[in-house]
């Protein structure tokens, strides 16, 4: 039995049964399993064959763990927040939309979930994040989480073999969302933000760990060619110098700067040549960058056409239609695909879940006085690491389709955990049960 093997299996029983004790590990369970995709990978198979649904196991058992410890899981003051809200309205008008659309041929099968079912999945998984992940530790247990994750993703698209690499891009690495180049690009690249605000946070020994996460990850987006991810990162770099908080700007700035060297010198000639095609003319773009703008404008039609939608999962059957070059073919933009498959009303939803994150992220970094000054930091440098986090997945949605990616809703539902975790922090400071001396005010949050 392979190494790996062993580890997994160890890895499964610890978080699974860590779940009942626990529900944050629970969650490390399933957003691990969600990164490494077991299910694709030959080390696993021997434990695949006993047929465990790995995502379903984690989910129920996290979901026990949680009917366990109810009363010790704070929700805050409302068990629904406002952000949370909204992402119950964008599934309701996703089902809105399966009912009322068309039938979706020829696209879903039993292996291949359909939107509507997936995206059910993904949102129940992020309730049931958002009501674990409450306080300033398991806030800081997710962080982590996150940069394991991207540092196992980078290491293993740099020891993939080069028949990994379809037209000489890094393709099928990790879960199933990561199963094409574009869409590992974005995730690893919205993953530094949070693996720099973690090397900002921790002692030597994270910081080398940050260290390892971040050169890794960058250099598996170097080998995916993906220049979505690159606008994506031009988007973060802009929202970070935006909104860096003015006690670490210095710091961020020497961060950023890293990064661009970093990245230089980790690019080889065959990723700045495609990432140099992006701003070129409508003569010099390749056939990939050319199609991409027939197929918006195709969407563009679609949605005038149907300002309802079409239903989840049914552009592709439609936009030959529009643009008869293209049959079949997928939006490659998260907004055009949400427009002509929800209608107005779901890229309107989408739109204020966006924009409420943002603003929520933003009132945190600029606003937040009243709680204790360790708190404070952690939580602005948490908000501001969502924040960039966030812009590159915005800016990276513009050529590729992220809409139902389940990662793109873990940052989504972010605003609902750091609420709760300042309504916590709160309620503790004021609680008449037991007073609270200047000390433990200061210790707040450690």
């Amino acid at each position: 039995m392979a190494y790996k093997t062993i580890l997994f299996a160890g890895f499964l029983i610890v978080c699974g049964v860590g779940a009942l004790l626990t529900p944050i590990l629970g969650v490390a369970g399933y957003i691990g399993h969600y990164t490494i995709g077991p299910e694709r990978q030959w080390w696993a198979a021997s434990i695949n064959q006993l047929g465990i649904r790995y995502s379903y196991s984690l989910a129920l058992l996290t979901a026990v763990g949680m009917a366990l410890h109810w009363q010790n899981l704070n929700f805050g003051k409302s068990f629904f927040t406002r952000q949370e809200k909204f992402v119950l309205a964008f599934l309701g008008i996703v089902w809105l939309s399966w009912a009322l659309g068309s039938e979706t041929v020829g696209r879903y099968s039993g292996v291949v979930d359909h939107p509507t079912v997936k995206f059910t999945k993904v949102i129940i998984f992020a309730m049931m994040m958002s009501h674990v992940v409450t306080n300033l530790k398991n806030l800081d247990w997710l962080l982590w989480i996150f940069v394991l994750g991207a540092m196992i993703l980078g290491m293993e698209a740099y020891s993939e073999p080069r028949i990994a690499f379809a037209q000489g891009r890094l393709n099928n690495v990790g879960g199933s969302d990561f199963s094409e180049a574009n869409s590992l690009a974005a995730y690893l690249a919205a993953m530094l933000p949070i693996i720099a605000v973690q090397f900002l946070r921790s002692g030597w020994m994270g910081k080398g760990i940050c260290l390892v996460a971040g050169v890794f990850a960058t250099n598996a987006i170097v080998l995916t060619r993906s220049r979505g991810a690159v606008i994506g990162i031009v988007t973060g770099l802009l929202t970070a110098l935006i909104l860096s908080p003015a006690k670490h700007r210095g710091k961020i700035i020497v961060g950023l700067v890293v990064l661009i060297i970093g990245g230089i010198y980790l690019a080889d000639p065959q990723f700045i040549n495609r990432i140099s095609t992006i701003s070129t003319s409508e003569d010099e773009r390749d056939y990939s960058a050319q199609s991409r703008i027939e197929i918006w404008q195709g969407g563009i039609k679609m949605f005038l056409d149907n300002p309802l939608g079409v239903g989840p999962g049914n552009f592709y059957q439609n936009i030959g239609r529009y643009a008869d070059k293209h049959h079949h073919r997928d939006a490659h933009n998260a907004y055009i695909r949400c427009a002509c498959e929800l209608g107005v009303l779901g890229i309107v939803t989408f739109s204020a879940l966006i924009i409420y994150a943002l603003v929520f992220f933003r009132r945190i970094i600029k606003q937040i006085r009243e709680l204790p000054r360790s708190a404070q930091d952690q939580l602005v440098l948490t908000s501001f690491a969502f924040a960039v986090s966030l812009a590159v997945l915005i800016g990276s949605s513009i050529t590729m389709t992220l809409l139902y990616m389940e990662g793109l809703w873990w940052i989504l539902i972010m605003p609902a955990c750091l609420q709760r975790a300042m309504e916590n922090i709160k309620t503790d400071l004021t609680s008449p049960a037991e007073p609270v001396s200047p000390k433990q005010r200061r210790q707040v949050g450690k």
